[in-house]
């Protein structure tokens, strides 16, 4: 699959709630059959039709008891802690194996608790992200949201009961001023700082989002891999920051990638007024293998495209910097959000 355009689908955006990022899913009233954290482990649910517990069947995913119609609300609901708090441009509620004991309905919620202890059920603040809907079983559920308000924790609630595999929250991370003005120089490009990819040549084996994920990468699995080029052309991954940066050291990561890591790379920074500018030149890269560049007298840019010669695979892409003054006053006009 090849993305030569701006990312449009939401699908594409970083999962705000994921594991691999920090989330955790703080509270859920019921998990009868199976439990709440199953929500946000990365990757695809799998299914065992032998697999049986002291519980019942055993599945991958968070399944609740039959409600019998006497409780006094009539759901079932999780609250999900995300990783990188932001604003969620869609949700996937997936109820992959689920056939026969899918909700047929749920809705979820956003709520804005930075500082404090999760939202409990009752707590004020929560502003519906996806109103109550229709479920299909073994599917994803995919539903946009619209709502600019930056949210730290999301409730899923499933109407009457059930079992859900994965609770998917696409966005874009928006990070607090005031923690990087504390942090000082910090990576640009990590998705929990704001960094967002943008564009991407090739993402046949992987998401370029893995890019941007904290910490080490485990395998060649967590990081992006192209397929092989037969054109002549190269590959290329676009990271736009949260705000206008100047970026000082650049580290590019081949961990893992033993025999098909990129030959060579470049890095190119994009200027206020749209003109692009050489950061880093066409430099060799070798496998398995953290590099490190300085990058001297660093000009200020709006996005940084990494380009890898010709193809191949990278575990992370590290920009360290600072935002501008301009990009700090820019990023705080979206911190304080919409106008009432």
């Amino acid at each position: 699959m090849n993305v030569n355009a701006p990312v449009t689908d939401f699908r594409a955006l970083p999962d705000l709630a994921g594991r691999n990022l920090g989330g955790s899913v703080v509270s859920a009233n019921d998990e009868a059959f199976a439990p709440r954290e199953n929500l946000i482990t990365p990757g695809r649910a799998v299914f065992d039709p032998s697999s049986f517990g002291p519980e019942g069947k055993v599945y991958d995913g968070w399944e609740t008891r039959r409600r019998r119609g006497s409780d006094t609300d009539p759901w079932d609901e999780a609250v999900v802690r995300l990783g990188a708090p932001g604003i969620v441009r869609g949700v996937v509620v997936d109820t992959a194996w689920f056939t026969g004991n899918y909700p047929p309905e749920a809705s979820v919620e956003g709520h804005d608790g930075e500082g404090g202890e999760p939202p409990g059920p009752g707590s004020p603040g929560w502003e519906p992200l996806v109103p109550r809907a229709a479920l299909e079983g073994d599917c994803e559920n995919a539903f946009a949201v619209t709502s600019q308000r930056r949210v730290t924790h999301v409730r899923l609630r499933i109407f009457p009961d059930g079992g859900v595999a994965r609770l998917r929250v696409h966005g874009e991370a928006l990070p607090d001023p005031l923690m990087l003005d504390a942090l000082g120089t910090v990576d640009l490009a990590a998705v929990e700082n704001g960094g967002l990819v943008t564009g991407c040549s090739n993402l046949f084996y992987s998401s370029p989002n893995n890019l941007l994920l904290p910490g080490p990468a485990r395998s060649m699995g967590e990081g992006w891999e192209t397929a092989r080029r037969r054109d002549g052309g190269n590959d290329w991954v676009e990271v736009t920051p949260a705000a206008q940066s100047t970026i000082a050291v650049a580290e590019l990561d081949t961990s893992w990638f033993l025999h098909n890591a990129p030959g060579w790379a470049t890095l190119r920074g994009r200027a206020a007024d749209g003109g692009w500018h050489d950061l880093l030149p066409r430099t060799a890269l070798r496998p398995d293998t953290r590099h490190r560049f300085r990058l001297p007298d660093p000009p200020p840019v709006t996005a940084v495209r990494l380009d890898i010669h010709p193809d191949g695979g990278m575990a992370r892409l590290r920009l360290w910097g600072a935002p501008t003054p301009a990009g700090r006053e820019q990023l705080g006009l979206r911190w304080s959000g919409p106008a009432p």
